[in-house]
């Protein structure tokens, strides 16, 4: 018997990397929408894992994000690896708690403010 052993209209059907997407996008657009004026020109975006050359700024360890400030001609952008945050869960509840932990942390520096401004639900 040759097919899809999972039909593509389920959840299950999604990769691993889709799921994570759409998990940084669900808590981006609730992050968007208590900070829209100051996030309005802010990138977000996943990557697998991040470039081999780190920022002198970051000691050792692999980073979870990055926070690329604006440039001319280019907007602030904030970058999270996928591959490392989830090697550092036991479960998806784990995940998701880092994840929506790494972008208020990210943010709240980009914005320069107290991640419990950004999230006030943050630990």
């Amino acid at each position: 018997m040759r097919g899809l052993l999972i039909p593509a209209t389920t959840p299950a059907y999604r990769t691993r990397s889709e799921r994570f997407d759409d998990l940084v996008l669900s808590i981006v657009q609730r992050i968007e929408a208590r900070w829209e004026k100051k996030l309005r020109h802010t990138e977000f975006a996943v990557e697998d894992v991040p470039a081999s050359d780190p920022a002198p700024w970051e000691g050792g360890g692999v980073p979870l994000a990055r926070l690329f400030p604006a440039q001319v001609g280019h907007p602030a952008r904030i970058v999270l690896y996928r591959k490392p945050i989830e090697n550092r869960c036991e479960d998806c509840d784990e995940v998701l708690e880092v994840v929506r932990a790494v972008l208020v942390e990210q943010v709240a520096q980009l914005l320069g403010e107290d991640p419990d401004a950004i999230d006030p639900g943050y630990n």
